[in-house]
């Protein structure tokens, strides 16, 4: 587990001071941010009836906390918070890249008051949503990295902060160490080589279906008929017993 190296790392103020000594910055590249004509054309998908009507229409399973209200179903264009996701090629070392967009979030509310995340990511055919998930977890998370960009590791649900070659631990309750919590990247990469290593696309473990039949996934289409996401470092790692996946709820339209 994660909560190994990164005991390790914080030990004692020499020990974390000797990590980064060993593994120097070495100007990691910042993977690809949407671009300007991606961020319009997400706005425009947001406050698109299309967008406010699929909203209205969403329930999540039991009674709604007692602090909601009726309200009209909309999601916020002006907050879009790009998540990351580590990428095989990361974790493999052919690449030095440490993540690819998995999808765009943005805080929205559902006709009960709920709180609600909904999802974007783009197809052939422009920027399409996803999904639509309970929480506002993302946004929580974007507002602790304090301008790095925000790295989600889907299998153990980890939240993370990377700026430049460090990595910030954004939930402790995952890690098992406080949040704020730093590594190098470099660390973080070869925490990931251990749990995922062996595990990835193309491996042993993938084409045996050793995950208990992941060799060739079925489409995953969530709880509302959308597709969902596509993990970055292969669906065979996901039934990996490191770690659980873990699922937020996802929208279910009303009959």
């Amino acid at each position: 587990m994660l909560r190994t190296i990164l005991r390790a790392t914080v030990a004692s103020g020499a020990i974390a001071a000797a990590v980064f000594a060993a593994n120097p910055a070495s100007a990691a590249t910042a993977p690809t941010a949407p671009s300007p004509s991606d961020t319009a054309a997400i706005s425009g998908l947001l406050a698109s009836p299309d967008t406010a009507a699929r909203l209205s229409h969403t329930k999540f399973p039991g009674a709604a906390p007692a602090a909601a209200h009726a309200t009209r179903a909309a999601a916020d264009a002006n907050t879009q918070i790009p998540v990351y996701e580590p990428t095989a090629a990361f974790i493999n070392g052919e690449s030095d890249v440490p993540a690819a967009l998995a999808y765009v979030a943005s805080p929205a509310h559902l006709a009960d008051g709920r709180e609600a995340t909904v999802w974007a990511q783009p197809s052939k055919a422009g920027w399409q949503v996803v999904n639509v998930a309970s929480g506002n977890d993302e946004q929580v998370h974007a507002a602790a990295a304090h301008g790095g960009y925000l790295l989600h590791e889907p299998q153990v649900n980890a939240w993370y902060s990377v700026t430049g070659d460090t990595v910030t631990v954004l939930d402790g309750a995952v890690s098992g160490v406080p949040a704020g919590t730093r590594v190098t990247l470099a660390a973080y990469r070869a925490e990931l080589q251990k749990r995922y290593g062996d595990k990835l696309p193309g491996s042993t473990y993938d084409k045996t279906g050793a995950g208990g039949g992941y060799a060739v996934p079925a489409p995953n289409t969530g709880t509302d008929g959308s597709p969902a996401i596509a993990l970055a470092i292969g669906g065979a790692v996901a039934a990996a017993g490191c770690g659980a996946f873990f699922l937020r709820r996802r929208s279910q339209p009303s009959k």
